[in-house]
């Protein structure tokens, strides 16, 4: 079944709101075979299960910001009554307890690996990062007459350019 749920697929509905990677309850129905209305439910039978650090409705504006950003939301979902629902990855993982089926246990199981590689990425960078500054402040006054004599070669004036034509 995991074989079915593509990694795109899963990857290209993680937005960045908040500060924080989450998921949009429309896209977690969709890849749960579910409606949002049953997820939508099922959460709040059990909001207790969803702190605020789990799981949070968007504003009015994020959702509008959302809607401008994602356009193949014109059929479904376009005029939506309620606010969506923002989960992160513990909210998502939380999320195989409400809902009991083989369909979103695979699914979760994908989302929290993507979730681990995201955050694989992120060290590697953070690593690199602190490999640069470290190379910077070691070579800092290098850098300088460097920066300096492109700054000094982008602010020579221009030599009046011949017109061509009338």
């Amino acid at each position: 079944m995991t074989d079915m749920i593509s990694i795109d697929s899963i990857t290209s509905r993680i937005y960045h709101i908040r500060g924080l990677k989450v998921m949009i309850d429309r896209d977690l129905a969709e890849l749960y075979c579910v409606t949002t209305k049953a997820l939508k439910q099922a959460v709040r039978r059990n909001i207790n299960r969803f702190p605020e650090d789990f799981m949070f409705e968007l504003t009015f504006k994020e959702e509008s910001f959302l809607r401008s950003q994602i356009v193949t939301l014109e059929g479904k979902g376009k005029h939506s009554k309620y606010l969506a629902m923002a989960f992160t990855e513990q909210g998502v993982a939380m999320l195989s307890t409400v809902l009991n089926s083989e369909r979103a246990i695979q699914v979760n199981i994908q989302i929290m690996r993507i979730f681990s590689r995201f955050r694989q990425m992120l060290a590697g960078h953070e690593e690199l990062q602190k490999k640069i500054e470290a190379m910077e402040e070691k070579y800092d006054e290098q850098f300088r007459i460097v920066f300096q004599a492109i700054k000094q070669m982008l602010a020579e004036e221009e030599k009046p350019k011949l017109k061509i034509g009338f």
